[in-house]
């Protein structure tokens, strides 16, 4: 009995050692990619409702944007084709009225005459016709 007695102490005192080491995940991933794909999942979960309404939103306008497209696509390229350096003016802007103003920023190399005859900023020469 003496010497049971040491060994089920011993045993005893090996038990809680033994429960506290952290088991092995049965599919071998670590407890930081278990919690990293439980957070995307819940994000997709939660991201779902709010991309389809996207999806039926892009599908809504599709047709709308193409039509548009269609109709504006030849006076943008003419604008594009028109302006060499998009960085000499600032942001366009929409008056109440439904004008479109796209002004030079007024650090912007001067045009020269020939380039541009018909810039509004230009001041016209003494005799010059202007239109009114």
């Amino acid at each position: 009995m003496t010497r049971i007695l040491p060994l089920a102490l011993v045993a005893c005192l090996m038990v809680p050692p033994a429960l506290a080491q952290e088991a092995e995940p049965e599919d071998g991933r670590s407890l930081m990619e278990r919690g990293a794909d439980l957070f995307l999942r819940g994000l997709r979960d939660e991201m779902d409702p709010a991309l389809r309404g996207l999806q039926d939103l892009a599908t809504e306008m599709g047709p709308a944007l193409q039509g548009f497209l269609q109709q504006m696509g030849p006076a943008l390229s003419g604008i594009l084709d028109e302006v060499e350096d998009w960085s000499r003016y600032e942001p366009p802007v929409m008056l109440p009225n439904g004008d479109i103003l796209i002004r030079r920023k007024p650090d912007a190399e001067p045009l020269d005459p020939e380039d541009a005859p018909n810039d509004p900023m230009r001041a016209p020469e003494p005799g010059e016709e202007i239109e009114i």
